[in-house]
C-alpha cells in the first residue's frame, strides 16, 4: 500500500481499482491532503499520465509537492477548495479530465496537529479551519453566535441531538478558545453513554460550519461532472452521513433521464442523464484496514461514470 509520510490513504486500491488510471490521461485529486492517492494514481498511469491536485489547505500542498516532487511536471498543483474546481482548471487550458477524485476527510496530519484545532484528542486553539486564511474560526463562531445559532449548526452539521443543551452551556461558558475547554464542557454536559466521544459530533458540525465543507461539495460535484470525458469517473470518499448523502442524490439525479415530480402526467424539464452510477451501494473499507487504520472505518465510497454524448442525447 502506498503510504505518504506516514500517512495511510483510506481506501487506498479500491480509489485505484475504479479511477483505473492509465498512461497519457489526465487526472484530478481535488482533496490532495497528504498526496498518497495522488502518488498512486501517478504511479498507475506511468510513464506520461498527469494529475491536477488541490487543497484548501496550503501546508497540505506542501507537504503533498514534497511527496509528488520525483514526478516532476507530470504534477501540477494548487492552493484551491474545490468548488473553486472548474476555474482552476480553466485556468491551465484543462478541458476534459479521465478521473477525478474527491476525499473529504481530514489528514492525519490535520488530526494530530494540535495547533490547528481538528481534534479533541490534544489540547490546542479553537481554529478548525482548512485555510488559514480565511476569516472565521471554529472559536469566533463558539463565541459570537447566539445559542440558537449554535443549536442549529450543531444539529444541520453534526445531527447532534443534545444540540439545544449543548449550545446552552457554551453560551453560559463563553469565552471558550481550546480544543480542550470544548471537549470537557461537551463530556460534561452530555456525559459519555456512547462508544466515540461525545464531543465528536460538536467537533464535525463546527468544522462543517466554518469550511463551509457541504456548500463547497454542492458546488463542487457538477464542476466535476462537467469536466469528465465520456468514460470518465469521479470518485467520492465520505466520511459522514451528511456528505455521503449529499453525493448519493447528486448520483441518482444525474442517472435520470428525467427529474420531474412524479405527479406530473408528462416530462418538462427536459434533463438529460449525465452520468453512470457504478456502485449501487457504497465501498467500506475492509476489516483488515480498519484495524491498521482506524480512522479509515467510517470512510464510504461512491464512483460514477460520465455517459458520452450518444448516450445522453
Amino acid at each position: 500500500m502506498c503510504q505518504a509520510g506516514g500517512h495511510v490513504p483510506v481506501l487506498y486500491d479500491q480509489v485505484l481499482a475504479w479511477l483505473q488510471p492509465r498512461p497519457g490521461s489526465w487526472y484530478i485529486d481535488a482533496t490532495l491532503g497528504a498526496g498518497g492517492h495522488a502518488k498512486g494514481i501517478l504511479l498507475a498511469s506511468h510513464p506520461d499520465g498527469r494529475l491536477l491536485g488541490l487543497d484548501a489547505d496550503p501546508d497540505a500542498l506542501l507537504h503533498a509537492s514534497k511527496v509528488l516532487e520525483p514526478f516532476g511536471d507530470r504534477a501540477t498543483l494548487r492552493v484551491a477548495n474545490f468548488r473553486q474546481l472548474g476555474a482552476v482548471a480553466a485556468a491551465l487550458d484543462i478541458r476534459e479530465v479521465d478521473g477525478i477524485l474527491m476525499d473529504l476527510g481530514l489528514s492525519s496530519r490535520q488530526l494530530d496537529d494540535a495547533e490547528r484545532g481538528f481534534s479533541f484528542a490534544q489540547d490546542g486553539p479553537l481554529d478548525m479551519r482548512m485555510d488559514r486564511s480565511r476569516r472565521e474560526s471554529a472559536a469566533d463562531l463558539v463565541n459570537t453566535l447566539s445559542e440558537a445559532e449554535l443549536s442549529d449548526i450543531l444539529w444541520q452539521y453534526g445531527e447532534e441531538r443534545h444540540s439545544r443543551r449543548i449550545a446552552r452551556a457554551i453560551v453560559a461558558a463563553r469565552p471558550l478558545v481550546t480544543t480542550g475547554q470544548l471537549a470537557d464542557l461537551v463530556a460534561r454536559t452530555v456525559g459519555r453513554r456512547e462508544k466515540i466521544h461525545p464531543a465528536t459530533r460538536t467537533f464535525q458540525a463546527l468544522r462543517i460550519a466554518v469550511n463551509e465543507e457541504l456548500e463547497s461539495l454542492s458546488e463542487a460535484l457538477p464542476k466535476a461532472r462537467d469536466l469528465l470525458c465520456p468514460g470518465g469517473r469521479l470518485a467520492v470518499i465520505a466520511f459522514h452521513s451528511l456528505e455521503d448523502r449529499l453525493v448519493k442524490e447528486f448520483y441518482r439525479q444525474e442517472a435520470r433521464a428525467c427529474i420531474c415530480p412524479p405527479e406530473l402526467p408528462v416530462c418538462v424539464c427536459q434533463h438529460q442523464a449525465t452520468l453512470r452510477v457504478l456502485t449501487s451501494k457504497p465501498v467500506r473499507p475492509s476489516a483488515d484496514e480498519t484495524a491498521r487504520n482506524p480512522r479509515s472505518r467510517s470512510a464510504r465510497l461512491r464512483v460514477a461514470e460520465r455517459l458520452g454524448q450518444a448516450a445522453t442525447s
